[in-house]
């Protein structure tokens, strides 16, 4: 099989000598536009996992590079004057130019034909064409492969320093003009990786787009001067960049095939990069061992195999970035929750990962959190995060736990500290179904089954506004009998439901009592707090949404009026913990954006709301919702650190290490656990 290469890089190199190994019969030839030792960057970053394939794939590849590694097990977080140091992480660097020349010279000796200083315009025809030339691949333009490309993340310079670390080392650094923040490693014995990061705003703040590199470098160098410790930064060709995110569709077109940067990149901030790459190229040649005699059935296995595995890594990655980007927001944190928030921010780190990896951190932390709720005695172990108390509302809640639905008695038997109802009507007309509840005296027994077994019990109350009058199947399909709907324009809800009537003033104020009359039924029931539902596309939350509020009045420009008059009118006669079921976007075109959300919710708790239930999608059928584990986790996480109001959120939480990892990472105070059902349950 003649093979050509264009690019030679990792990737390109790798994939290079592993065909070659697989069959000597092989022709293959790498182009490359630079010179055999031009590279850009300083060192690269492995895991433990990735060793284990290079060793499996070319063993003595794999023993040159390992004798070259710069190794370390530590993580050291510079924030707020202080350095807290996390062990037990597993980190191997080596220099890029050391790494492409262990490549190169390995490929030499299998006979590749490694071809330097060759622009390629056109390639020779050949039975298989590798685009290994990067995220700006020339290649990957002459085909058809579905490429995106978007900036990522903040403002970015590498730079070297010839100030050898012992840890990975990120510093965050206040000045006047914002937050700036570095990602540092060893690479080998005489030098580490200094990377400088830094939002486009604060970036244009500082004069940073206006300065030379030289300019660039004094002014980093100043502004690190005490963590260089008389060491200078290094530049290679280093200026401002921002992070391309590249995505294909589809990795091959013919016998054009995509590998590493041409095919995906994944942002800086997880070290995955060379990684993602040099794996690829371990696939794509045991998809030839395994279909030798065909090469697109070659490719569509290594695409099908390693599509998937990339997608996840650029999610974390994708998080990584935007956890960086809003890094700001998390200063007001004590240092042991930042550090914990950081090192959990792509989700490939949990609170029962680390106790295995650091527990003495772990201990730290959980004692840290635990005091925050009540005393620790002396000597004490702490329990985890999730059994910690939390005073909210003036009430206390035995635990971070919630349980929603269902029975609420037994929810509380098993150990919840707070269990909300479904929802519950506040009239008639407001019902979701003929046999959703309304508010009546029949909950008294219920809540006092509840407090018997010690856990506080809310009520979820709402008006089903245009997603009312539908059959109990639960896909809102509308009845044939049902009743005139209400919402704040007539705009259906699913493609065949009734048509709902817009709100008169007339309306808003019948509506508007019926939540009061029925929050002081609440209250006499015994319920200990009270979630106003302004969520999932019911009638309060009909009015926020531009997709679904549509008027030409002043409920109409100010699209939060009339749900936060009800929420006023409801404080002021429920004296416990009021809590909002809010939609922190819309994830509709259009619609609602995470920034909407954080400015609703900030505007909630200026209104008396103690406590946000984070929420997404369905306000309208056409919505395009992120399904995933803990989908809602970032969004809460955004509303509690940047509009200041603590959060309850859910998301499929089902696990008691994510409840533990998501509380005390300050990503929300309480969750709503969703244990998966035991074999018996689930059969019956």
């Amino acid at each position: 099989m003649r093979v050509t290469v264009v690019g030679a890089g990792p990737s390109g190199l790798y994939l290079a000598i592993l065909l070659k190994k697989a069959d000597p019969g092989h022709e293959v030839t790498v182009l490359e536009r630079n010179a055999a030792d031009a590279t850009f960057g300083w060192g690269v970053v492995f895991s433990e996992e990735t060793l284990g394939a290079l060793r499996d794939a070319d063993y003595a590849t794999y023993l040159e590079i390992t004798d070259s590694f710069a190794r370390w097990t530590s993580i050291d977080i510079r924030y707020r004057g202080q350095t807290l140091r996390s062990t037990g992480h597993t980190f191997s660097a080596i220099k890029r130019t050391h790494l492409l020349d262990i490549l190169q010279r390995r490929a030499r000796a299998l006979g590749v034909d490694l071809r330097f200083g060759v622009e390629v315009s056109t390639v020779e025809p050949a039975d298989l064409v590798v685009a290994a030339d990067g995220a700006n691949s020339t290649l990957r333009r002459s085909g058809a492969f579905g490429t995106s490309s978007e900036p990522q993340g903040c403002k970015y310079v590498w730079f070297g320093t010839d100030l050898v670390l012992d840890a990975f080392t990120f510093i965050f650094k206040e000045t006047e003009h914002g937050l700036f923040q570095v990602h540092a490693y060893p690479f080998d014995e005489h030098t580490s990786t200094f990377i400088v990061e830094t939002t486009e705003r604060t970036w244009r703040r500082a004069g940073l787009d206006a300065m030379s590199e030289k300019e660039s470098i004094e002014f980093c160098s100043a502004l690190f001067a005490s963590d260089l410790d008389g060491h200078r930064l290094m530049s290679n060709r280093s200026v401002w960049l921002d992070f391309p995110l590249v995505r294909n569709a589809d990795w091959h077109d013919g016998n054009v095939v995509l590998v590493g940067d041409s095919a995906h990149t994944a942002h800086f901030s997880i070290g995955s990069g060379t990684k993602l790459a040099m794996e690829d190229a371990i696939a794509l040649a045991n998809s030839f061992v395994r279909h030798p005699g065909s090469v697109e059935q070659a490719l569509v296995d290594y695409e099908l195999e390693r599509q998937p595995v990339v997608e996840r890594f650029q999610q974390a990655a994708g998080d990584s970035a935007a956890y960086f980007g809003r890094v700001g927001h998390y200063t007001g944190l004590e240092p042991i929750q930042f550090a914990f928030n950081l090192l959990t921010r792509s989700g490939r780190i949990s609170h029962a990962n680390l106790t295995q990896r650091d527990p003495q951190l772990i201990r730290v932390l959980d004692a840290w959190f635990a005091a925050a709720g009540s005393a620790v005695p002396p000597g004490a172990v702490a329990a985890p995060p999730m059994f910690a108390p939390l005073r909210i509302g003036g009430l206390t809640v035995r635990n971070r736990v919630v349980r929603a639905g269902g029975d609420l008695a037994d929810a509380a038997r098993a150990g919840a500290g707070l269990v909300l109802t479904g929802f519950v009507a506040v009239s008639d007309d407001g019902r979701t179904t003929r046999s959703c509840p309304v508010l009546d005296e029949s909950w008294a027994p219920v809540v006092d089954k509840v407090h018997d077994a010690g856990a506080l019990v809310g009520v979820r109350l709402g008006h089903a506004g245009r997603r009312g009058a539908v059959r109990e199947s639960g896909v809102d399909v509308a009845l044939r009998d049902g009743w005139p709907l209400l919402s704040a324009s007539p705009l259906r809800y699913a493609p065949f439901g009734s048509v709902p009537r817009e709100l008169t003033s007339a309306d808003m104020s019948r509506v508007r009592s019926d939540f009061v009359a029925a929050a002081s039924r609440a209250l006499a029931a015994g319920f200990d707090a009270l979630e106003l539902d302004l969520a999932d596309g019911y009638l309060l939350a009909s009015f926020l949404s531009p997709l679904t509020n549509r008027r030409s009045d002043e409920h109409g420009t100010d699209r939060p009026r009339f749900p936060l008059s009800v929420v006023d009118a409801v404080r002021a006669v429920w004296p416990k913990l009021l809590t909002v079921r809010l939609t922190a976007t819309d994830w509709a075109p259009g619609g609602l954006t995470i920034e909407d959300g954080i400015e609703h919710a900030r505007a909630m708790a200026a209104h008396g709301v103690d406590l946000v239930h984070v929420r997404a999608g369905q306000t309208t059928a056409s919505a395009r919702p992120e399904y995933r584990r803990g989908y809602l986790t970032t969004l809460s996480d955004r509303i509690r650190n940047e509009a200041d109001v603590p959060t309850l959120v859910g998301g499929y939480l089902t696990t008691p290490d994510e409840l533990n990892t998501i509380v005390a990472a300050g990503r929300a105070d309480l969750c709503v656990f969703e244990p998966p059902p035991t074999p018996l349950e689930a059969v019956s």
